[in-house]
Order: C-alpha cells, then structure tokens, then sequence
C-alpha cells in the first residue's frame, strides 16, 4: 500500500509553506514586475528589506462557474413605496448589486488589490532571479569543493520521509516466501494425504481415523505457524540513502575599480557606490566562493577593504589607468588567468587626463581584455567624455567588454540588469 507524507507545518501566522511557494511560483511574472517598480521607490542600502507587493485583483482573481442571467424565476420582494402589484422591474445593470463594498484599487472598479508581504529572502531571490556573471565557464577546479547529495542505494536505517515502500514491500514477501516455504510445502501434501485418507474405503478403520486426527493436528499447528510470520517486519524496512559527494567548483575573481577623483561630484560617487552597492549584493548572493578586489584611484590607484570602498572620503586629479595597471599587477601575482575566472567593473564620470586615456584603451586592450571572461565600463555622467571616445573603440573588436551611461540614480538598476543578465544560449 502506498503511503504518502505531508508536511503540514506551519511557517508562523499560520501560513503554509507548500502553498506560499506556489503561490509565488504561479504568479511569478507579475511579482518580478512589482518587484522591479518597488525598487525604483527605495534606496540601494534598502534593498535587502521585505516589500508589500501590491497585485491588480484581477491578475490573482479564480475562474468560477455560475448560472447566467435570464429565464424565468420568481422572487419574494419585500415591501416598498415605488413599485405597486403589475409594475415591471428592470434588470440591475452590471450583474446587479452595486459592489462588495470594498474600497477600489488602482485601476480596479470597487475591487481591492490583493496586497501580500514578500520577505527579505523572497524579495532577493526575485531581485536577483534572472541575472549571472557573463561567460563563467571552468576554467581551473578550486581547492576547496562543494558537496552535492547523489543517491547512493538503499539502507536498513533512516528517517521516515526516505522510506521506500516498493522496496520494502518487496524485502517483506521475498522474507515471507523464505520463511513460510517450507511449511506451505509440508501443508500442501499433508492436505492431500488427509483427503487421500477421508476418500479410503478404510476410512471407517480405527487407525485411518487415528492417522486423520494426527494429520489435522499437524495442519492446524503448520497453519498457525505461518500465520504468526509477520506481514511486515523491522528487517524489511528499507530507506533511499544519499551521500555526499565531492564537486569541485570554479574560482572566479571581480575587481571593482572606482574614480574618486575631483571631477567625481557627490552626486557621481554616489551613483557610483550604488552601482558597486548593487554589484557587491549580487556577487556575494549568488557567488560564495568569488574573491573581491577593490580599488579606488584619482591621481594613484590602491587596493582598499570593502568599508574604505563604499565610505572613505578622498579626492584629487585624474589618472585612471594607475587603476587598470594594478589591476593587471594583482591579476599576475595573485589571480593567474589560466587558474581563475577574472571579471573587472569600472566606474567613472569619463573625465581623464586626455593623455592617459589612451593609455587606458591599450592597458584594457592588450594586457586586460585578453584574460578577462567580462569587463563592464559605467560611466556616471551624459556628456561625452574621452575616456567615453577612446572605450567605444574597444566595443567592436572584444566581445567581454560592453560599456554603458547612467545619469540618474533610477538607471543604475536596469543598467546593471542589463550588464549582467543571464545568457540565453551557450556561452
């Protein structure tokens, strides 16, 4: 007999599980999109907060199933001053009635919007849902593995939720075969020998009566032995046993480049922060085992911890390719291109020493480009700048590098969405 198990556990507030999941698996598309609108209404340090999610009623509305209107029915109505005994009564337009009394929604006649709470880890996962590190392939197995759980047969101990029950059922009748065969052998011929014996013209004889009685006795004792063979036994039990096994995984490294120089207003650092904001919330989501190297430069370039990147304050002139040249100096010492994964993001307002742009353009071009699976450029700033000029040529000829403007804290989010979105096909 089959057995099924149910989890019918509560997750607080007397919500199930089971059921929050598919709900949000069945209105998947309409909860990214209100996802997305909420994120246009809160700051980058609150992003990693619950949302109320807000959905048109009739998004989320069931089909259901009723009689139509017309025919003919009759109705008790009580009594009133404006109708009199003859009058006819017209049909109330709209189904009838004038509504539940709700209160409307936005673009909703009458009808609330169904409004839910999405949690932190249920607004992230949506956030995030659909982007990945661009070309991330394997290219050298890290020294520390990951596990995966593989199954791995059957055992004769384990939880309750692995039990088999084919497989157990089939360890039961094979035992109950084994045990009991032998003496369903021996009930068989004593069954015939005793109807050979009542069937005996001799049957009337003494000792054909005594031999028939021993027969019985021992048919009914071999019966009773095989029914005290259990129908299900502890031995029999069998559960599905999974292991874990070792899967190696691939190392990646991001280097996040940030001008700071005098150029960079308030405003542009701040865009700024936030695209690396964005981008930092993402790697270390999604990514458990990717290094990060931050780097900020004006007029000299340095590597920084995380604080210093996103909160020291600091300015000066403009050199940006002292950053890209410790970039190629750190990839060399510590992050060997055939070893590891190397993506790069730079953020600046565009405004270089005219001389060193085309420094830059040659640092990413024949040191960077050619080892790196995804280099991003953002550029803080509308007006064209020459470092804008001098990148753009780099855009036809190496396909890991792609480059793009923001010039509104609102565009940081489609910008970064649309850098880092998840490749359709093969890489």
């Amino acid at each position: 007999m089959l057995q099924q198990i149910i989890d019918r556990r509560l997750s607080g507030k007397n919500k199930s599980i089971g059921n929050r999941e598919r709900f949000l698996r069945r209105y998947r598309e309409q909860i990214g999109d209100a996802v997305r609108r909420a994120v246009s209404g809160r700051g980058i340090r609150d992003l990693e907060q619950g949302e109320d999610i807000t959905l048109p009623k009739r998004d989320v509305s069931e089909p259901v199933f009723g009689h139509g209107q017309g025919g003919d029915r009759e109705y008790v109505h009580p009594g009133n001053k404006e109708y009199v005994k003859g009058d006819r009564i017209e049909r109330p337009q709209g189904g009838g009635g004038s509504g539940s009394g709700s209160q409307a929604g936005d673009g909703e006649g009458g009808e609330d919007d169904f409004v839910f709470r999405l949690t932190k880890e249920e607004f992230m996962r949506v956030f995030f849902e659909d982007l990945a590190l661009p070309h991330l392939i394997r290219t050298q197995l890290a020294e520390v593995p990951e596990w995966k759980s593989h199954r791995a047969g059957f055992v004769s101990d384990g939880n309750p939720s692995n039990l088999h029950v084919v497989r157990s059922m089939r360890g039961a009748l094979a035992r109950r075969i084994a045990l009991g065969g032998d003496s369903r052998r021996e009930i068989r011929e004593l069954e015939a020998h005793l109807l050979h014996l009542q069937r005996s013209p001799r049957a009337a004889d003494a000792l054909v009566q005594r031999e028939i009685r021993e027969t019985e006795a021992r048919l009914e004792e071999l019966r009773g032995k095989a029914k005290r063979i259990p129908y299900l036994d502890p031995i029999d039990l069998r559960y599905r046993n999974r292991v874990k096994v070792p899967v190696p995984s691939a190392k990646a490294v991001m280097f996040c480049l940030m001008d700071v120089s005098g150029s960079m207003d308030e405003a542009r650092k701040d865009m700024s922060k936030r695209f690396f904001m964005l981008l930092y919330m993402f790697l270390t989501r999604h990514y458990e085992k990717i290094d990060l190297v931050f780097i900020r430069h004006h007029t000299q370039a340095a590597e920084v911890t995380e604080e210093e990147f996103f909160h020291a304050t600091e300015t000066g002139g403009t050199v940006v390719s002292s950053a890209l040249t410790l970039m190629n100096e750190i990839i060399r010492a510590r992050y060997p291109s055939n070893e590891w994964n190397i993506y790069g993001a730079q953020a600046s307002d565009g405004d270089n020493w005219h001389q060193d742009s085309g420094r830059c353009r040659e640092l990413l071009s024949e040191h960077l480009l050619p080892v790196v699976r995804y280099y991003a450029y953002v550029q803080v700033a509308e007006a064209e700048q020459n470092m804008w000029e001098e990148y753009t040529q780099l855009v036809g000829s190496h396909k890991n590098f792609a480059m793009r403007k923001v010039a509104d804290a609102q565009d940081i989010y489609p910008v970064f969405r649309d850098l880092f979105k998840k490749e359709r096909g093969p890489a």
